[in-house]
């Protein structure tokens, strides 16, 4: 008699026999003692995990004598049909080959016809998504209302190429995953039974290369035998799968945690020196650190986890070296690299640089704690400063850089005064609150504090007037005449700045609205110059930006303003060089 494989061999024959799938066996076999039993069943699921077979024991509970039952006698003739695959009324059907609407169709004349010699005539089909939307529509009809001795049971890896018409007139089973667990105490059986010794440790590695399909694990097992004879020790199974040994990972994933990153990447090195699957090894490293933070929020519930015990071991060790925060940077870490790593050049460049990112990552903080202790800072310098509002702590107010000045006049006719050295900022002098009626007390506070913390903003300002304070809310008018500004002063940086100085004043969550509107009578706007020459620069890729140039009159002397040419002004040296860094144009100049 020919060899037959461990996989083929060691096939269950009855529900009990199946590993891991009691959800779908205990469904099945109720619906069998019920007598409720449907026409058409859909099982999904991963490679090896038992759909076809499944599917077979259950057309041997229906066909079996005096079924259907599920207590079938193995020496029934029928029952020994079915098993070795000659059975008539029991037919087999590859969806990959037979695809067509032809073959539907010759399958829709055949079910017309009554069984042989069993209760009913069963169609398992393999691989049903490979069928051609044609086909599955021809077989509508059929599925839906089928003849009482037929039943249909499909078989599928992808269950969404499946039409969702198809779908809806199958009952549908998910298969799971084998559990590693399980495929070690199965392989274990196995392993007895054909007189082999085989390490507990090379039990596990198999289980982990098999990815829970139990075909897979019966299949490297067979071939491991062959290999070694009857001894199988973990590191041929290493070699043959390029898995790194489990010691090795709990030991690169100790370096990560501990910040170890010389151990780390010689770690790494050695790995790929001796031709580890550097994939499979980000999956352990991905799956470990995954079984860590379960253990940490379920405090210890092994439940949960499948882990072997040296790894309990080292999740029980590892556990005080991070928290929950830490592990969930170091997974997001590792999950990015294994997107990136089907498309890296260099496998191992990239966990090396992943390496160096998961152990900078496990030390940092996240946004909201930076700013919660920069608050709390900042709350505690109530002597040497302001405390910050949460409004300014999400949106910081900066000071904004001064703006450029360029002078109609030559260079040479004034020459530019030395800089000074800047003097230290001092701390705000408090300022008594203005009651919301005297909008002119409150506005020259208000310009003041202001001023203290933005000289730019300030500059804007003294062209506008305030115009009213009511319901809390601050409106601010620009004259026509500077309409151009009003444009430019409304955004969110000024709006938080003008808020918090009004909430120093006593005036809290205070609102701020800017409008155009003429200055009422008598309102005198802040000193300027004798002198003033605005250009608006119109850029095509900086912000908008306002320049304005003064001479460098004394303030204090009142002269006749100094006559310029409007092409003298736009031909200068600076304002070309201006115009050059900035990318813009003049589009106006105003005296």
């Amino acid at each position: 008699m020919s060899y037959q494989v461990i996989a083929r061999k060691y096939r269950p024959q009855r529900f009990e026999d199946v590993v891991g799938q009691e959800h779908v066996t205990q469904t099945l076999a109720n619906a069998i003692a019920q007598k409720r039993i449907a026409h058409a069943y859909l099982f999904c699921g991963p490679r090896g995990t038992g759909k076809t077979t499944i599917a077979r024991i259950f057309a041997k509970c229906l066909n079996c004598t005096g079924g259907p039952r599920i207590d079938f006698v193995d020496s029934d003739p029928r029952v020994q049909e079915i098993t070795d695959g000659r059975a008539l009324d029991v037919l087999e059907i590859d969806g990959a080959s037979n695809n067509g609407v032809e073959q539907v169709r010759e399958l829709r004349e055949t079910c017309k016809y009554a069984p042989a010699h069993s209760p009913f005539k069963i169609y398992i089909i393999d691989e049903v998504h490979m069928l051609s939307p044609a086909a599955f529509n021809a077989l509508l009809k059929t599925l839906e209302e089928p003849p009482a001795h037929v039943k249909f049971m499909f078989a599928t890896t992808d269950p969404e190429k499946v039409l969702p018409t198809i779908l809806s007139r199958c009952q549908r089973f998910d298969l799971r995953r084998i559990p590693s667990a399980l495929i070690t105490k199965h392989l274990a059986e196995i392993a007895g039974k054909e007189k082999v010794t085989v390490d507990a440790a090379a039990l596990h590695a198999i289980a982990r290369g098999a990815d829970g399909g139990m075909r897979d694990a019966e299949s490297t097992l067979d071939q491991l035998i062959s290999f070694c004879g009857d001894k199988i020790e973990e590191a041929d199974v290493l070699s043959m799968f390029g898995l790194a040994a489990q010691n090795q990972i709990l030991k690169l994933s100790h370096a990560v945690l501990a910040g170890e990153i010389q151990t780390a990447l010689t770690q790494l090195d050695e790995l790929a020196r001796g031709g580890k699957d550097l994939g499979r090894l980000l999956g352990d490293l991905l799956n470990h650190f995954r079984n860590l933070l379960i253990y940490q929020v379920s405090k210890g519930d092994l439940n949960l986890l499948e882990a072997s015990e040296a790894e309990v071991a080292a999740l029980k060790e590892q556990a005080p070296l991070s928290n929950p925060d830490a592990l969930t940077r170091l997974l997001e870490v590792f999950a990015d690299a294994e997107l990136r790593l089907r498309d890296a050049a260099s496998k191992k460049i990239l966990l090396e640089v992943t390496l160096l990112r998961a152990i900078e990552a496990r030390n940092a903080l996240p946004l909201e704690a930076v700013l919660r202790q920069l608050n709390q800072l900042r709350g505690q310098s109530g002597s040497s400063g302001t405390a910050v509002s949460p409004a300014q702590s999400t949106a910081p107010v900066r000071s904004a850089p001064a703006p450029i000045s360029f002078s109609p006049v030559p260079l040479a006719a004034t020459p530019a005064p030395a800089p000074k050295p800047a003097a230290p900022i001092p701390p705000p002098v408090p300022v008594a609150a203005a009651a919301p009626g005297d909008l002119a007390g409150l506005w020259s506070n208000l310009m003041d504090a202001v001023g203290r913390v933005s000289k730019f903003t300030q500059s804007y300002l003294k062209n506008a007037h305030p115009v009213a304070f009511e319901k809390n809310i601050l409106t601010v008018g620009f004259d026509p005449e500077f309409a151009d500004t009003l444009s430019l002063v409304n955004n969110s940086h000024n709006h938080t700045l003008l808020a918090t100085k009004l909430a120093e004043l006593g005036h809290a969550n205070a609102m701020i609205k800017f409008i155009e509107a003429a200055a009422p009578a008598g309102w005198a706007r802040a000193a300027a110059p004798a002198v003033s020459v605005a250009a608006k620069i119109s850029p095509t890729t900086a912000p908008a930006a306002t320049v304005e140039s003064k001479t460098a009159l004394a303030a204090e002397k009142k002269t006749a303003p100094v006559a310029f040419n409007k092409d003298d002004f736009k031909n200068d040296p600076l304002i070309r060089k201006a115009l050059e860094i900035f990318k813009g144009t003049i589009v106006e100049v105003r005296a």
